[in-house]
């Protein structure tokens, strides 16, 4: 990618660049703020593939608990949940860089410091990036469910991936996953109860009323008016 090694690194020098990925970038282009907020927290909030191996003690000066959001969208309940939790560190990862740019700017309004974004793909950023049993807890909201039966397999939440996720959270981390659509949920169920790294933490074997501790966002708060359902997930880590 030239000199850069990202496209929020390229965004944040003003710089376009046109990346091959994995997996299908939606286009955006940057508002002014956003472009701004790359331009001045980049350089504090970004991470990349580049980095390597993390030592979170390292990226945020403390041994507090680390949170990880996978897909935070323009980052409102992900900058929600770093202001109202201090005591733990976030670190969201988002392929959309308008989304990044959002987030970034967000946190600079709030005045929030416990959050670092990276703009890549999540599978290379555990690979690459997260070392085994550090994360205390890891958060999906409303990926993309794809819903055509023919596009399943396309779903995030398949058992290798949740595989990946079980190797990175300690033994008692909690991995919590939230979609609007019920057959992602069942989907999800599925694919959760059939893996032995994890175990359910709903009382009923299936779905959590939503936890105060994820915001309710504009989408949800709209869906609830059209009586669209909501699912939450909650399983922890369990040792093998």
């Amino acid at each position: 990618m030239s000199e850069f090694k990202s496209a929020a690194e390229a965004a944040a020098a003003g710089k376009y660049v046109r990346t091959v990925r994995s997996f299908v970038k939606r286009e955006g282009r940057l508002t002014k703020g956003q472009q701004a907020a790359l331009s001045r927290q980049w350089p504090h909030k970004g991470l990349q593939l580049a980095d390597g191996l993390l030592a979170w003690s390292d990226v945020f000066a403390n041994d507090h608990p680390v949170v990880l959001e996978i897909g935070f969208g323009m980052g409102d309940s992900l900058v929600k949940m770093a202001q109202a939790e201090q005591q733990h560190n976030f670190v969201g990862i988002e392929v959309h860089t308008p989304g990044v740019g959002a987030c970034l700017l967000l946190a600079e309004q709030a005045g929030v410091e416990n959050l670092r974004v990276f703009d890549d793909d999540a599978v290379e950023v555990l690979k690459q990036c997260v070392a085994d049993h550090s994360l205390s807890r890891v958060q999906i909201f409303f990926p993309d469910p794809w819903h055509k039966k023919r596009h399943h397999k396309r779903r995030i939440i398949q058992p290798e991936f949740i595989a990946l996720l079980a190797q990175k959270l300690k033994v008692g981390g909690v991995l919590h996953l939230a979609t609007d659509w019920q057959n992602y949920a069942e989907h999800m169920l599925a694919v959760m109860s059939a893996s032995s790294d994890f175990s359910n933490l709903s009382s009923s074997g299936d779905y959590i009323p939503r936890p105060e501790n994820r915001p309710l966002t504009k989408f949800e708060q709209r869906g609830h008016r059209l009586g669209h359902g909501v699912w939450d997930l909650q399983f922890t880590r369990v040792s093998q």
